[in-house]
């Protein structure tokens, strides 16, 4: 499984020999230097770079490339080193002067047979022109690497200094005069998009059929690729070079070392590919005319319409970022851009505030270690030595912690400034109750993709808030939690008002449900038992959108609970033998939403094992379910309810820490989409939809 890591984490190495991959979207440079344990570099000696590409344990490639693989050997680098840093540098000779203007670089560690132990994507980088990307560490007679990500303006000189070889300049032209004599091109891959990697589109699109595809986007500010084309077109500038019929250069064109032998990018002969012929093959036959555009659609196969291209980023001075756009995710609709945009600023704000942790951990354990050895000697504990010793740990520390701050803060002004952006372009699904989007209000004629069920933020950054948007159909059940809970801010609410809070949830969440499907796609039943709910009911029961009255009582609990159990059967029945057309007829087929107020109030052990039921398979054959309950009134059911109470979201009424993310491990503070006090947007809005189901049955 392969570890994506944030800037200052580390993670330990299983294998000595390694192989790290490095995409950049854009020549560059790569090379390692070699340090002792406090990371110093004795030596032009110490350094493996385009110039001497190879020393012990280690080798690099000869020039620059947009694409590198480095060689390494754990075990056989010299014994006093202790430390390995990975640099990229932008090339001196033409090209982008810094990291800001291109795509962020991905560094990848992999074993020998390619499978991927580590990888980091470097972001943040704006005027830097060389970056330290990795670091391989001994500890404790084990390696391990870390994600660095330190950037230098000065290039590679400042970064050579800030490693401690006196020689720096020199060096740094030396390196600089290799590449300028290198032989090979760089070759221009596509962007990479792996899972969980935030894809954009350019803010000016391709024009052809490549709209949206994946090999135009990048990180935001990058500087648009051309996508290589399979017959052999290279971007303006490069010199042609000839081609295979597989698409890849002949033999005899000079391409880029490989640390392993062979040629990067050589295409697999028909010795290991079943199907091809062996033996040399006719280019000129095969090689297509290039003198207009190529068009790359199968002759006998239709294709959807390429997506509408992206919105077009507004006009930005020389020098300052790019303005955020709402929709520049990928997608092939709008709905589906705004969407993945959402989480991708969700994915942002968890790899910074990840960053920004970690490296107030770094300063803390650091601060510790430096007071130690201060105070190691009795003789330096008291005394102006001593004193001095601490002071310059702490300023240290301030230092530290006022960098990873500043550049928290960075990225949190344009999380903020994309948000401002974002938010008023969401459409009724994605917007909160009190956007103008409501006011206009017409009753949809499809589904949407997705729903919003609250806000999320951090600590670090209250006022920043992303949408939850959970996928439709929903796959999982939901529980408002209304049971005793102190908020964030200290305050305790009673359990009145908790209850009146997480029913004010529940129809917000309902009436919302309600209002982004089509009419009639969504039905609408309501147990209340003790009629505990009937205030904040009113809205759904006084429109007419409640397929029945709210059933209260026992007889009216289990009435319900049986026919949305018996038509659960049916809807599994009928799927399972493949008879969906023989379902009875006057069996609502919609989706089926349940509202469960005041549980386990009105409940026998019949109701109860048909709830359970209805949470478990429901979900699968379109009835959901959402309960509105507090977990300790039904604590005489003991372990019995635990299943299902896992089988359901809990929301909480009130903000809550309770969500945490698997893939940092953040804990994210709740807070419910709650109507706006004094709005009747919720009435007007279920008003419409009643109309519509009479106009629409």
């Amino acid at each position: 499984m392969t570890a994506e890591l944030v800037r200052g984490q580390n993670h330990p190495l299983s294998q000595a020999r390694l192989e790290i991959r490095i995409a950049a979207g854009t020549p560059v440079v790569a090379g390692a230097t070699l340090g002792d344990e406090h990371g110093t570099v004795h030596g032009v000696e110490w350094v493996v770079h385009p110039g001497a590409p190879t020393l012990p344990g280690l080798e690099v490639s000869r020039q620059a490339a947009a694409d590198h693989r480095l060689a390494v050997d754990l075990g056989a680098v010299p014994e006093a080193v202790h430390r390995v840093h990975v640099l990229l540098a932008l090339p001196a000779a033409g090209g982008p002067v810094r990291f800001g203007a291109v795509a962020a670089p991905v560094v990848a560690v992999t074993g020998l047979d390619g499978t991927e132990l580590v990888g980091y994507t470097i972001t943040g980088l704006d005027a830097e022109s060389a970056v330290v990307a990795l670091e391989l560490y001994r500890r404790q007679g084990a390696w391990k690497v870390r994600a660095v990500g330190q950037g230098y303006a000065g290039g590679l000189t400042e970064l050579l200094t800030d490693q401690g070889l006196p020689q720096a300049h020199q060096l740094a032209n030396t390196i600089h005069e290799a590449v300028a004599q290198g032989l090979a091109r760089a070759v221009t891959p596509p962007a990479r998009t792996a899972d969980g990697d935030r894809a954009r589109q350019t803010a000016t699109p391709t024009p052809g059929s490549d709209q949206g595809s994946s090999a135009a986007q990048g990180a935001p500010g990058a500087v648009p690729q051309q996508p290589p084309s399979p017959y052999g077109t290279q971007p303006p500038g490069t010199p042609p070079q000839p081609m295979s019929p597989q698409g890849g250069p002949a033999s005899g064109t000079p391409q880029p070392a490989s640390p392993y032998g062979g040629t990067q990018g050589t295409p697999v002969t028909g010795a290991s590919q079943p199907g091809y012929a062996q033996g040399p093959a006719d280019t000129t036959a095969q090689q297509p005319a290039l003198d207009g555009p190529i068009d790359y659609s199968h002759p006998r196969r239709q294709n959807a319409a390429p997506p509408p291209p992206p919105p077009a980023a507004p006009p930005v001075q020389p020098g300052q970022p790019a303005r955020p756009v709402a929709g520049d995710a990928t997608g092939w609709s709008m709905d589906e851009r705004l969407y993945n945009q959402v989480w991708g600023m969700f994915e942002d704000l968890a790899r910074s505030t990840a960053a920004y942790r970690s490296a107030v951990d770094f300063a803390d354990s650091r601060m510790e270690k430096e007071l130690d050895a201060a105070l190691a000697d009795p003789r330096n504990r008291i005394g102006g030595q001593g004193e001095a010793a601490r002071e310059a740990a702490r300023a240290k520390y301030t230092q530290l912690v006022e960098q990873a701050r500043a550049a928290y803060d960075r990225d949190l002004g344009q999380l903020t400034a994309e948000s401002e952006v974002v938010e008023p372009a969401l459409p009724l699904a994605y917007a909160r109750w009190d956007n103008p989007v409501w006011h206009g209000y017409r009753v949809p004629f499809e589904a949407p993709m997705a729903v919003r069920l609250g806000d999320l933020h951090l600590p670090e950054c209250p006022e920043l808030r992303i949408p939850m948007l959970v996928r439709l159909p929903l796959e999982r059940g939901l529980w408002i939690d209304s049971g005793a809970a102190g908020s964030l801010d200290g305050s305790f609410l009673g359990s009145q008002e908790l209850h009146r809070l997480a029913m004010d949830t529940a129809v917000a969440v309902a009436a919302r449900l309600l209002a982004v499907h089509p009419a009639g796609d969504y039905t609408l039943h309501v147990i209340d038992p003790a009629a505990s709910g009937a205030q904040a009911l009113a809205p759904l029961v006084w429109t007419g959108v409640l397929a029945a009255p709210p059933a209260v009582g026992a007889a009216g609990v289990a009435d319900v609970l049986a026919r949305l159990t018996e038509r659960v059967d049916l809807v599994q029945m009928a799927v399972r033998g493949g008879a969906a057309d023989s379902l009875p007829p006057g069996l609502d087929t919609s989706e089926q939403l349940l509202i469960v107020n005041d549980f386990p109030h009105g409940f026998d052990d019949r109701a109860v094992t048909q709830l359970r039921y209805l949470a478990d398979e429901g979900p699968s054959v379109g009835v959901h379910l959402m309960m509105v309950a507090d977990r300790e009134e039904a604590s005489a059911y003991g372990p019995l309810l635990d299943p299902l109470w896992r089988s359901l979201m809990r929301l909480t009424p009130v903000p809550d820490d309770h969500l945490a993310d698997p893939w940092v491990g953040h804990a994210w503070t709740y807070e419910p989409a709650l109507v706006p006090p004094g709005s009747q947007v919720v009435q007007q809005v279920l008003a419409q939809v009643a109309e519509a189901r009479t106009k629409y049955p």
